[in-house]
């Protein structure tokens, strides 16, 4: 946990630089248990505490004693958020160990979270590696909430706008051009939504995991391979072709992207039943897959890149899905195998290549470099531009608030009426997200930018 690392390495500072001076230690620990859990509860006890409570939050004065205060936690060597929580300052000796004390009661606090903030905050339970926790911390503190609710607000405007025109125009002269101008802010939103929409799903890749499928023949060392990245007997490993039958799949962290492996029945037209039934659930998962990790034999293929082309098409069908070609038993390569390294260099038309020795762990550092390139292009930098949608819901109800932001266009020059009651479904839907839904917002606005009813 990044916390917990911060506050280790934080410690040993403290320690180094008070134990010339101070009568005994500064130690910290998890005091409500381990395991995942709505709140968990940091405590320091020693000298250093105050140094600890005023660098982790990022502010010199300290809290009035024994009184929860709302703080955003920050790495101490970088200043990044880590999370947001409650501090309490206990100063010695009126504490439980009579030495300064400070808790950090982290993953909560008592804001009032829209629905996607509270999905955040989840997220952020679960999260298992350092992208997944950026992710969660940024949607937690409302980032992709506010996104929603700004596309709400504008959608609100422009259905007020559009009702005053229906309702006062004749007698309240609502100017023609306000139609205009609601035409141009529906267009634009359908555009944002539609980009926003289309990012490669980057924020469910990254709260549920990369897919990853290792596909291959027979006997090319698919299960070595799942088991030399998991570090693990994960798989049954035997020089008899076919062992494979069904689907082995484990979770891992590569790069602080969350990585799902799965291994599969090596690919081939099989005769015994059984293992045609695993082929055919390899394929099912290659469908499927987010990511292919396609192995080969280096001691059978070409060793030029037009050749291995060849070899890896044979393997699987051209599709968009991305790819990561291995080369396995690299040890078996005379003279360590220069010119198939070479092919593999070259790049184009060839995926990114890398020549492995599941045996000797040799290439190993080089496809983990592969595979955190992927993950971080697949995921993104989920600190970087605008938040990521992370639920399907989410997809859900902006497919169908773009839907009705389409048909408003195809509806506007027959009647103003429908076209108003797609806005109003729009706005429904975007509302489902966030959880705010309100029709006297509409009334306010009409109110507000009309002189009606005056």
């Amino acid at each position: 946990m990044a916390l917990r690392r911060a506050l280790s390495a934080a410690g040993r500072r403290w320690a180094q630089r008070l134990c010339s001076t101070a009568r005994g230690d500064t130690i910290f620990a998890v005091s409500s248990g381990h395991g995942r859990c709505g709140v968990a509860v940091i405590r320091t006890s020693g000298p250093g505490s105050r140094e600890a409570l005023q660098t982790l939050t990022g502010r010199p004065e300290l809290p009035p004693p024994r009184v929860l205060a709302l703080r955003r936690i920050r790495d101490p060597a970088t200043a990044e958020p880590l999370d947001r929580g409650l501090v309490v300052w206990f100063p010695g000796p009126q504490s439980f160990t009579g030495e300064d004390c400070a808790e950090l009661h982290v993953h909560g606090g008592p804001a009032v979270l829209d629905l996607t903030a509270a999905e955040g905050l989840g997220d952020l339970i679960r999260a298992e590696t350092e992208a997944q926790r950026r992710q969660a911390l940024r949607q937690m503190e409302g980032d992709l909430g506010r996104l929603y609710q700004r596309w709400s607000e504008t959608l609100t405007q422009a259905l007020a706008h559009l009702e005053a025109y229906i309702d006062f125009s004749e007698d309240d002269n609502v100017e023609e051009e306000v139609l205009s101008q609601v035409d141009a802010t529906v267009r634009g939103l359908e555009q944002e939504i539609g980009a926003h929409l289309q990012d490669g799903r980057r924020g469910e890749l990254l709260r549920g995991g990369v897919h990853a499928v290792i596909a291959g023949p027979p006997n090319v060392g698919k299960s070595s391979l799942l088991n030399l990245l998991c570090q693990r007997p994960a798989a049954i490993v035997s020089p008899v072709a076919g062992t494979t039958r069904d689907v082995v799949e484990v979770a891992l962290n590569v790069g602080g992207y969350p990585l799902v492996l799965s291994d599969t029945a090596g690919l081939r037209d099989a005769t015994d039943p059984v293992e045609q039934e695993g082929v055919s659930r390899a394929r099912d998962r290659l469908q499927q897959a987010d990511l292919v990790l396609a192995v080969l034999d280096a001691a059978a293929v070409p060793a030029e890149p037009a050749g291995l082309g060849a070899a890896l098409g044979s393997l699987l069908s051209p599709a968009a899905t991305p790819c990561i070609l291995v080369l396995n038993k690299a040890d078996l390569l005379p003279g360590g195998g220069g010119a198939l390294r070479d092919a593999c260099a070259r790049g184009d038309p060839l995926p990114p290549a890398a020549l492995l020795s599941c045996k000797t762990g040799e290439g190993l550092d080089h496809l983990l470099e592969l595979l955190a390139r992927q993950l971080a292009r697949l995921c993104g930098d989920p600190l970087a531009g605008s938040p990521s949608l992370t639920q399907s819901r989410h997809s859900l109800h902006l497919g169908d608030c773009a839907a009705a932001l389409a048909r408003y266009g195809r509806e506007r020059q027959q009647d103003l009426g429908l076209a108003a009651e797609r806005l109003r479904l729009a706005r429904r839907h975007l509302g489902r997200i966030t959880g705010h839904v309100g029709a006297e917002d509409v009334l306010d606005i009409i109110f507000r930018d009309f002189c009606v009813g005056k």
